[in-house]
């Protein structure tokens, strides 16, 4: 089994869970942006949860599987087709040998994932099949897909002959949202008390030159009681560094493991997705909440795929 990459749309990529346990080594994480549709992408066709997928910015490739499949595609809409036929996103779908699937424009969000059952047949690179562009590493070949390219399928562990059949019901399905819910810290005592109103209060807008590596805000700019400079240390993903111009950057996936510059608070794991499907001219507010609400928000949406699972697997 396999797919022929025909056209590699604007930036397609091979993405899992992502590559921890090396950041002392200064190789960043990568994997998914969002996280919580590649997971949910894989349990629909009946693989692991962290199982490699594609990851669909914006303008999406066109692909011919070489075999019969079961895909499913979740995450943001980008217009997706199946030949002429519109593919429903959140469900999983029957696909035979020589169907081409293609993308029209963007809907809603900005990333979509595309899990195949059995998942893509690819090597680990130091335990992951993410891919991080910057350094060639992992993925197909280290780098974005090309037309031409050709992805083995790997053989489907499981064999439910009605598993086209599975599908999200609307509740599971997230929805647009445009609020993100932070820990505030752990620099968040280089700010002044005016700089902490304007971050929780003002309305940001994702700028252009966002990328993998950071989201880029435009905004009214976070005042500092002196300097935006620290010594260097450790950057989570979703921390939010404010250099000295007061216009935040939200650290993603392909993010380096350090930095140097403030760091006003962190976006809770949950709204990861909300962040991820966030394309330029979108806009966004913050909110802070205590570590008990974000750890209750994370045993939700742990109990939500769990509940998933067991919902589809009647089927």
């Amino acid at each position: 089994m396999s797919i022929t990459v025909l056209s590699p749309g604007a930036l397609t990529t091979v993405q899992d869970l992502g590559r921890w346990g090396h950041q002392r080594f200064g190789v960043p994480t990568s994997g998914a942006m969002d996280p919580r549709a590649l997971r949910t992408a894989n349990i629909l066709v009946g693989n692991d949860e962290g199982e490699a997928c594609l990851e669909c910015t914006l303008l999406g490739p066109t692909l011919r599987f070489e075999r019969g499949s079961v895909i499913a595609l979740t995450g943001g809409d980008l217009g997706a087709m199946i030949d002429d036929t519109p593919l429903a996103p959140y469900c999983a779908v029957a696909v035979e040998a020589g169907q081409k699937l293609h993308f029209t424009a963007v809907r809603t969000g900005c990333r979509a994932y595309l899990a195949v059952q059995g998942g893509l047949d690819l090597p680990l690179t130091l335990g992951s099949r993410s891919t991080y562009l910057r350094a060639a590493l992992g993925g197909f070949e280290g780098r974005a897909l090309h037309a031409g390219d050709v992805l083995p399928i790997k053989a489907s562990k499981i064999t439910l002959n009605n598993l086209a059949l599975r599908h999200i019901a609307e509740h599971f399905i997230p929805r647009e949202e445009y609020t993100l819910r932070v820990l505030l810290g752990p620099q968040d005592d280089y700010f002044s008390s005016a700089g902490l109103e304007t971050f929780l209060s003002a309305l940001y807008t994702v700028a252009p030159a966002s990328d993998r590596m950071g989201c880029r805000l435009s905004g009214p700019p976070i005042a500092h009681k002196t300097t935006g400079d620290i010594i260097s240390d450790g950057i989570a993903l979703g921390a939010i560094q404010v250099p000295a111009d007061g216009e935040p950057i939200i650290m993603l996936a392909d993010r380096q493991s350090v930095g140097g510059y403030t760091k006003i608070a962190t976006v809770i794991s949950p709204d990861l997705r909300i962040l991820a499907q966030l394309k330029p001219g979108d806009r966004l507010r913050f909110a802070a909440v205590s570590i008990y609400e974000a750890q209750e928000a994370l045993r939700a949406e742990r109990a939500a795929l769990n509940t998933l699972k067991t919902v589809l697997a009647q089927f």
